[in-house]
């Protein structure tokens, strides 16, 4: 953990520039003093073609990322490390949201109960 997923409507493929989000989310979380291990971060994107957004009437558009975590960080340094992360994503599209309707939101998840995983990803980064 964690994992990202983006959430976005179609109609902001051409000007949403995922592919280099998630390569600035995966930097963001990186830049957290070891607080996401590196070898468990998992960012993807997901593109809506069927959404209403208010009341569908216009061409308005969304982004909705969740962060998903396991439990056991400090609020203190989470709370930092996800405000951090929202800022980025922000940045990302603040040219976006000043020429069109736009709704942009993060959650995070952060489970309370056992995760079921496996990943030999993280040995090589314990070298």
């Amino acid at each position: 953990m964690p994992h990202v997923i983006v959430e976005y409507t179609d109609n902001i493929k051409g000007e949403g520039h995922i592919g280099e989000l998630l390569e600035k989310i995966n930097q963001s979380l990186l830049k957290n003093d070891g607080l996401f291990p590196i070898g468990g971060i998992r960012t993807r994107a997901v593109e809506l073609k069927d959404y209403v957004v208010a009341d569908g009437t216009e061409n308005d558009a969304f982004v909705h990322v969740t962060l998903k975590i396991g439990g056991g960080r400090s609020e203190e340094r989470l709370v930092a490390a996800c405000d951090k992360l929202f800022a980025v994503i922000e940045d990302h599209f603040a040219a976006l949201f000043e020429k069109r309707y736009f709704a942009l939101s993060m959650e995070v998840a952060e489970f309370t109960r056992p995760t079921y995983k496996k990943n030999n990803i993280h040995k090589r980064y314990k070298k």
